[in-house]
């Protein structure tokens, strides 16, 4: 399948790319790094970085446009409104003029295809735009359902502007000539969408953390954690969606109980001065900047539970990107999802976790303290992640399907 791409000029568009180390940023630049190493010339059409923080990194800040080069991928930045604090408006603004930077200035020459990740609207239809103009395969790989995003992230005004998001999508989605989903629980809405289950591939996503090499009791000693506690972490951004509120709750009710819970936000977001206002007066919970890439799994691995939280509306519309980390650090998971979505099926599919009722304080902590009286149930499950790892969610696995997702649009 590599054969068919040596040669060929690739385009991929993608609101998120390296240096962003979380989110949907590392499978964008994993992914056309792999297809540059493989033969293909790549351009990359993305923003100047900004996630998870929602702030432009200082070294891209004042610049329109720029060209970079990394890992064998032209990379053609574009400025971009970022908003610090998210609502339905603020949110469009963004997406608009993404896609206006996009389309007025694209990267020169015909790609032979182009590849848009959706994270966000605007690489569906920038993609989507250049794809008609040059007359080339678009193929969109669905990281989360923008339309569902809308209704149910909880931004404010989403649930006006939900209807239109949905149909700009089922517009893109329909007129792609493939189809990637990183679950199958996204299958049906993108059917539902108007596209063939013909077109449709399920492309999941895959681990780009490297596994723990580190002195666990060093790093746990470095970030002041106690031996006798039991360490609850939550990695990655902290937005509505994640409703993080839940962990702030928790930590109250944990505060004077026994065995010592003490739980850790770690990560930047449009939330984060939210939760640091809630959490002034509850001990046991920590704020922390997201870790250095090289020390991202040692930390994780530090931790006794890694959690994922949702809000209780949110049921089908994205997969956090955390968990295939979560999965390689070795730790019990413990989702605070709901149960019916996909998050939850991932979850128990691994047998690497346990899945409570979101937005439940209570039933969290009741998780929570059963984990950490149950150190031998906690090992058996936290043993369960790597494995699914190495069975699933190998970069190797995950790239292949991309590279397979792109051949077949090639020679379709």
């Amino acid at each position: 399948m590599h054969a068919i791409l040596e040669g060929r000029r690739v385009l991929l568009v993608s609101s998120n790319y390296a240096p962003e180390h979380t989110g949907i940023g590392p499978y964008s630049t994993q992914i056309a790094e792999h297809l540059a190493a493989h033969g293909a010339e790549v351009d990359v059409l993305a923003g100047m970085p900004h996630y998870p923080a929602w702030r432009v990194h200082d070294d891209y800040r004042g610049r329109w446009r720029m060209v970079e080069h990394r890992g064998g991928v032209r990379v053609n930045r574009r400025r971009c409104y970022v908003p610090a604090q998210q609502t339905a408006v603020r949110r469009a603004a963004y997406e608009l003029s993404l896609v206006a930077h996009g389309v007025v200035r694209p990267p020169a020459g015909r790609p032979d295809l182009v590849l848009s990740q959706m994270p966000s609207l605007a690489g569906g239809v920038v993609g989507g735009l250049l794809a008609r103009r040059h007359h080339v395969p678009h193929v969109v790989v669905v990281q989360d359902l923008m339309g569902a995003a809308a209704a149910q992230s909880g931004i404010a005004g989403g649930g006006r502007v939900a209807s239109l998001t949905a149909g700009v999508e089922a517009r893109i989605l329909h007129s792609a000539a493939l189809v990637g989903v990183v679950h199958e629980s996204f299958v049906d809405r993108v059917t539902t969408a108007g596209v063939p289950a013909a077109r449709i591939r399920v492309v999941p996503n895959w681990t780009h953390a490297r596994s723990p090499c580190g002195d666990r009791r060093a790093v746990r000693a470095r970030l002041g954690w106690g031996e006798a506690e039991c360490v609850v972490l939550h990695a990655g951004n902290m937005g509505l969606k994640q409703g993080l509120e839940v962990l702030v709750d928790t930590a109250r009710l944990a505060a004077c109980g026994s065995p010592r819970i003490r739980v850790v936000l770690m990560g930047e977001g449009s939330r984060r001065a939210h939760l640091a206002s809630l959490a002034a007066e509850v001990p046991n919970v920590d704020l922390l900047p997201p870790a250095a890439d090289a020390d991202f799994a040692d930390v994780l691995a530090a931790a006794d539970v890694l959690v994922v939280t949702q809000r209780a509306s949110v049921l089908d519309m994205s997969l956090p990107s955390k968990l295939t980390s979560y999965f390689a650090g070795g730790r019990p998971v413990v989702a605070s999802v709901a149960t019916t979505g996909g998050t939850a099926d991932e979850v128990r599919r691994s047998g690497a976790g346990v899945v409570v009722p979101p937005e439940d304080p209570e039933a969290l902590y009741d998780a929570l303290r059963e984990l950490a009286q149950d150190p031998g149930r906690a090992a058996a499950l936290g043993a369960r992640g790597p494995v699914y790892v190495r069975e699933r969610l190998s970069a190797k696995a995950g790239l292949g399907r991309i590279t397979a997702l792109l051949g077949e649009a090639l020679t379709g």
